[in-house]
C-alpha cells in the first residue's frame, strides 16, 4: 500500500497545498515547530480518523478558521477525505462516499507510526502498551474497533452509576446490567488480544535476535487483568470496592503486556538500551504483522525517531524497511540526507510551507 498524494486545507499551520509522495523514502526536514509532524498527522488522520498525538479536532484546525480538510489518494486509486469542524462532528468519505461511522476508515490506508515516545513503550505505563495493541488491532479488524468502542461506553456508564449509587441506593439495581455488558464485550476483546500477541511475539523475537546478533531473546506476553471466563464474576465481587472508589477496578481497561529478555522482566530489570531495542523490535514487528495478514505493507511514518537511535539501529531500521514507503521527519538534515537511499524524495518544511 502506498500513499500517492496528500492535500490539506486549513490544517494546523500547513499552507494549503497538495503533494505527490515518492514510493520509497520521503524525508521532511527543517527546524523544530515548522510543521513536519503536522504533515504526518494529516496522513494518520486519514487512516484512523484521529490524531496520533491525541489532539482534539479543534486543535487541528488552523487558528481563526472554522473548518479543516485533509485528503489522500492511495496507489490503487482510492481516495480518503476527512473534514474537521470547530463547531460540529468530523466527517469522512472513502471514494467520495460518506462513511456512517469513523470505524469504516480503518483498513483503507494502513499506517505504522514510530516516534521517540514509542521507544519508551516498555518504560511507560500499561496504558501505552494497551494503546500499542489497540491501534494495530483496530486497523486490521473493524469488529475489534466496535467491540472496544462498546466496552468503553459501557465502562463510562458503569462508572457514572457507581458514583450515583453513593447518592441514591436504588441505583444499585441496574449495576448487574453493566457488569454483563462489560463482560460480554471484554471477553471478545481478550480473545482478539490473545491471538494478536501470540502472532506478534515470534515476529518481534526474530527481529530482536537480529538486532542483538542472537545475544538476546525477546518474549512478548499478554497479561489480561482478569481471565475472560471469570470477568463477570470478578465484576460482581468488586461491587463494594468499586462503589467506594467510584470507578471500575477490574476489566480489559487494566490489561498489560509483558516484555522479557532472556527470561527476565525487561520493564523492571532491563537496561535503557535493552528497553529501547525491545520497543524498536515491537514496532518493526507491526510492519511485518500487517504484511503477513493483509498481503501488503503499511506506510511507515517516522517522526524524528532516527535521532534517538545509534548508528547501528538507524542502519537496521532503514535496511529492514527498504521495500516499503516511508515518510519521515528530521531536524539534523545533513547526516540523514547522506544516508538517504537513492531516489528518496526530499522536502523542506519552513513555517508550514512544504517544498
Amino acid at each position: 500500500m502506498k500513499l500517492h498524494t496528500i492535500a490539506f486545507t486549513d490544517f494546523r499551520n500547513l499552507l494549503d497545498s497538495t503533494h505527490e509522495m515518492g514510493g520509497g523514502v520521503n524525508i521532511l526536514y527543517g527546524d523544530n515547530a515548522q510543521g513536519k509532524t503536522n504533515f504526518l498527522e494529516a496522513a494518520y488522520i486519514c487512516a484512523t480518523g484521529r490524531s496520533q498525538r491525541g489532539a482534539s479536532d479543534r486543535e487541528m484546525i488552523r487558528f481563526g478558521r472554522k473548518e479543516a480538510h485533509v485528503s489522500v489518494e492511495t496507489g490503487d486509486g482510492s481516495r480518503i477525505d476527512v473534514h474537521l469542524r470547530r463547531d460540529g462532528k468530523k466527517s469522512a468519505a472513502v471514494n467520495h462516499t460518506p462513511v456512517r461511522r469513523l470505524g469504516e476508515l480503518f483498513g483503507n490506508l494502513l499506517t505504522v507510526v514510530f516516534s521517540p515516545e514509542d521507544l519508551k513503550l516498555i518504560k511507560s505505563g500499561p496504558a501505552e502498551r494497551r494503546r500499542f495493541m489497540d491501534i494495530e488491532l483496530c486497523q486490521l479488524n473493524r469488529v475489534y474497533y466496535y467491540e472496544l468502542q462498546q466496552y468503553y461506553r459501557a465502562l463510562k456508564q458503569r462508572n457514572n452509576l457507581l458514583k450515583d449509587i453513593r447518592r441514591r441506593a436504588g441505583a444499585m439495581d441496574t449495576l448487574p446490567v453493566w457488569d454483563r455488558q462489560l463482560a460480554e464485550h471484554g471477553k471478545k476483546i481478550i480473545g482478539h488480544r490473545n491471538v494478536f500477541v501470540d502472532l506478534l511475539n515470534p515476529i518481534a523475537s526474530d527481529i530482536h535476535g537480529r538486532i542483538t546478533s542472537g545475544r538476546e531473546t525477546l518474549y512478548i506476553g499478554y497479561a489480561p487483568d482478569t481471565p475472560a471466563d471469570s470477568l463477570e464474576e470478578r465484576l460482581t465481587k468488586s461491587h463494594e470496592k468499586d462503589i467506594a472508589q467510584g470507578g471500575t477496578s477490574v476489566g480489559v481497561h487494566r490489561d498489560d503486556l509483558i516484555f522479557s529478555i532472556n527470561g527476565v522482566d525487561c520493564r523492571i530489570y532491563g537496561s535503557q538500551g535493552q528497553q529501547r531495542t525491545a520497543s524498536l523490535s515491537a514496532k518493526l514487528a507491526e510492519v511485518r504483522f500487517i504484511r503477513r495478514h493483509k498481503g501488503h505493507d503499511p506506510v511507515l511514518l517516522l517522526d524524528d525517531v532516527l535521532s534517538e537511535l545509534d548508528k547501528d539501529r538507524q542502519r537496521f531500521l532503514l535496511e529492514s524497511m527498504e521495500h516499503i514507503q516511508i515518510i519521515m521527519t528530521c531536524t539534523g538534515a545533513e547526516d540523514i540526507l547522506r544516508k538517504a537511499p537513492e531516489g528518496s524524495k526530499i522536502m523542506r518544511v519552513t513555517d508550514g510551507r512544504v517544498e
